[in-house]
């Protein structure tokens, strides 16, 4: 009994504070406070930049939640998927929502993913191109490839589990990153809320995936 209770509400802590700072994000844009409709982020900000392309990491992590529901019919994992799925899904449109607000573009075509933090960290370290970039065919930090998405699709059952918890695991470092990117560079206090609810329940999830692992016998990969 001890580990379905503790993934249960292990689950359930990490998706309660990601909405806790969702809704509070919710209320402030949509409420006409001084924060997010006041502060008008330009479109090259770290505001605009952390919106954009953590709406696009946390869609591949819904997709990913996705596909391992119909290839497991292990309950910790699949409401695991759920919670992720759901939290996500709620956290990208109001991310896109603050975006509509500012009246800035969803896309950016005219710049590459993690520019706004790659920047900082250049600025930090002179002649250092940027730690974040990835190195593997992904577009973001933890990002998974095509192929990792493949296989993902069509695996099964056990392998199916593990496939989705490596994944998912590399996929919440690289956005816990990201989030600590906006946390210290996005000027908007409400999306920074949001920021440090993402990396403390992305932490919380992590330790629970990588408990979940063990119990299959395997491990998250280096």
């Amino acid at each position: 009994m001890t580990g379905p209770t503790r993934t249960h509400w292990a689950a359930i802590t990490a998706v309660v504070l990601a909405l806790l700072f969702a809704g509070a994000a919710t209320v402030a844009s949509a409420g006409g406070g001084k924060d997010a409709k006041s502060l008008v982020p330009t479109a090259t900000s770290a505001d605009a930049g952390f919106a954009r392309d953590m709406a696009v990491h946390h869609q591949q992590a819904v997709e990913m939640s996705f596909i391992v529901r119909d290839r497991t019919q292990d309950d910790e994992v699949r409401r695991l998927a759920y919670d992720i799925a759901n939290t996500q899904a709620n956290q990208r449109g109001m991310m896109l929502g603050w975006l509509d607000l500012w009246g800035l573009p969803k896309v950016s075509a005219d710049s590459e993913p993690m520019v706004w933090i790659r920047k900082d960290e250049h600025d930090a370290h002179s002649g250092h191109s940027g730690g974040h970039q990835a190195m593997d065919g992904s577009l973001m930090p933890g990002m998974a490839t095509r192929a990792d998405l493949e296989r993902l699709g069509k695996a099964s059952g056990k392998q199916a589990e593990i496939e989705y918890l490596r994944l998912m695991i590399s996929h919440h470092n690289g956005g816990v990153t990201m989030a600590e990117g906006c946390v210290k560079l996005c000027a908007v206090a409400t999306e920074r809320s949001l920021a440090q609810g993402m990396v403390d329940a992305q932490r919380s999830e992590v330790d629970l995936m990588a408990d979940l692992l063990r119990k299959r016998g395997a491990e998250a990969r280096p």
